[in-house]
């Protein structure tokens, strides 16, 4: 008797049909790039990284300890690996660091127990990563990224090993810095979680301050103080349309990060405001976790909303509007899916859209905008901007509703589950 076909969702459910779909996509990337790999090219900043790499192989000059530098010290780490095969290879080994490290996420996903919609969510970041591929494979973020996903997805069940990963992503580029600080104000571990990340934080300073780079330690944040409004930032869309109708501001580069910027009117009064708002609404969000903590609201739940909040303001209320934040919500976004499915269908379609938006903005439309000031791109990129905001604003919401429908000040685990009662009731 001949054995009955299986449906299409079983099919698709199964862990083979997802890691082919995986390879597909990725394999379509590499081929895009084997002229660039052949041709001893990069593409993006990852050439910014094998000039630094080899400033330091090379002249003994690293980025960090030697010279003020951008990223934290541990984003060294990758760019250096991806150099095991050699200077005209560097593309390459940058694209395969993060292959492996996409392909280790999808698997957490798809393995977690914990997150009864594995399966769908590493469908989506695969989706993602296809979408938002010129700028996964050529910026940091497709390094901390996926460390992310694996350390948000093991947050429920293996504290301790989730702010290890997460510490050192935070230390690979600073926004994993907001699930840290979900994780450890929502989680009964908190001393755990606090403790190890301070165990890779010390790490990372003995390191700096032994090669004699005290002064240097901080740069990345001493970098962000005097820079303007950037030409795509969330907030910075009142002036780029002011831009636009040549109406008070204008764009210009700034050489010295890399990075265009607008001034003028609204952009300068803006500006002023970010890093303020930046600081009140990270405090905000930490003080509304810590009462759904005190309230009994479930943890699980505090963890993921609490850490899509904290990035998404991280976004939102930023100087910088590079098009690679994106990724920032792309791995927050692609866990909470995992564990809520259908609860998370307001983010998890925005994400989608905003991709898509990205993508069109940059890299395909991007010059129409900077040359011309294309008053389409500037449009698409402010749907963009508005999805964005709407994402943080949902989170936000939800982030409240959950501390307001708690009566209980018992600080045990979380007995309700208002996302999903499919949800685990609590962070170990």
């Amino acid at each position: 008797m001949k054995k009955p076909r299986p449906d299409l969702l079983d099919l698709l459910s199964r862990k083979a049909t997802v890691i082919t779909a995986f390879a597909a996509v990725h394999g379509l990337f590499l081929l895009l790039l084997i002229p660039r790999i052949a041709g001893g090219e990069t593409y993006g900043d990852v050439g910014l990284y094998r000039e630094w790499v080899y400033q330091g192989l090379d002249e003994g000059t690293w980025q960090g300890v030697d010279v003020a530098w951008v990223y934290p010290i541990a984003a060294m780490f990758p760019m250096v690996g991806a150099a095991a095969f050699g200077y005209d290879q560097y593309m390459l080994g940058w694209f395969l660091l993060c292959t492996v490290l996409n392909f280790i996420a999808v698997l957490v996903l798809l393995n977690n127990r914990a997150a009864p919609f594995g399966w769908q969510a590493a469908y989506l970041w695969i989706t993602l990563t296809a979408v938002l591929g010129p700028l996964v494979f050529s910026r940091v973020e497709g390094i901390s990224a996926p460390i992310v996903v694996v350390g948000l997805t093991l947050a429920t069940t293996r504290p301790a090993l989730a702010s290890l990963l997460l510490s050192l992503a935070t230390w690979i580029k600073v926004w994993p810095a907001g699930v840290v600080l979900a994780l450890a104000v929502s989680s009964k571990s908190r001393l755990r979680i606090i403790l190890v990340g301070a165990a890779v934080s010390a790490f990372m300073v003995a390191g700096v301050v032994a090669g004699g780079g005290a002064q240097h330690l901080l740069g990345f944040i001493q970098a962000q103080g005097d820079r303007g409004m950037q030409l795509e930032a969330p907030l910075t869309t009142p002036g780029l349309w002011q831009a636009v109708l040549q109406s008070g501001t204008e764009i210009y580069p700034n050489t010295a990060i890399h990075t265009i910027e607008i001034q003028g009117s609204l952009a300068d009064s803006v500006s002023v405001l970010m890093n303020p708002l930046l600081s009140v609404s990270v405090l905000f969000i930490a003080i509304l976790i810590f009462l759904g903590v005190r309230r009994g609201a479930n943890r699980q739940d505090l963890l993921m909303v609490g850490a899509l909040s904290l990035v998404s303001a991280m976004i939102v209320f930023n100087k910088v509007g590079s098009p690679q934040f994106m990724i920032w919500l792309t791995a927050v976004i692609c866990v909470g899916a995992a564990f809520y499915g259908k609860a998370w269908a307001v983010p998890t379609a925005s994400i989608v859209a905003i991709a898509v938006i990205t993508t069109l903005v940059y890299p395909l439309l991007y010059m129409q905008l900077l040359l011309a000031l294309n008053p389409g791109v500037a449009a698409l990129l402010t749907v963009r901007n508005v999805l964005v905001i709407g994402v943080f604003g949902w989170a936000l919401v939800t982030l409240w509703k959950l501390v307001k429908r708690v009566e209980s000040t018992d600080d045990s685990e979380g007995t309700t589950a208002p996302l999903s009662n499919r949800v685990p009731s609590g962070i170990s």
